[in-house]
């Protein structure tokens, strides 16, 4: 396949590495996922150089402009000559967030809190209360 040749969005994105798999690409179409000018587009969807795409990934909308299209897949490496990212700030600030929150939390595998841990939890709290 040529470059700068109109190519279909979800083989774009298979291509550029955003997406495992076309399959998973046509899906998040499919979802309303993925956007161009906050407009949901089908996965059939034609596009060029200079378009921007947005897809959501919770919890945060990422944006990449199109520099080159090409169809077939390529390496990592290769990646920044055909597509920039363009997700703002204030986007990574939120994801930067939620990767904190999560891991503020329990450790996974742990499962539910038991008696003694909400005990303990609660003794904690009313610990940090004597120091007001």
């Amino acid at each position: 396949m040529k470059l700068n040749e109109p190519v279909r969005i979800d083989k774009f994105l298979w291509a550029v590495r955003l997406f495992k798999t076309r399959s998973i690409a046509a899906e998040a179409c499919q979802k309303s996922k993925v956007l161009m000018d906050n407009m949901p587009v089908k996965p059939s969807r034609i596009i060029k150089p200079g378009d921007v795409i947005s897809f959501k990934t919770p919890p945060i909308i990422r944006s990449y402009k199109t520099l080159q299209t090409i169809g077939n897949r390529m390496g990592a490496k290769l990646v920044p000559e055909f597509i920039q990212d363009i997700t703002p700030a204030d986007q990574l600030n939120l994801l930067e967030m939620a990767k904190l929150a999560s891991s503020m939390g329990r450790p996974r595998g742990l499962g539910r809190p038991t008696k003694k841990d909400r005990r303990d939890w609660d003794d904690l709290m009313d610990s940090d209360s004597d120091w007001e």
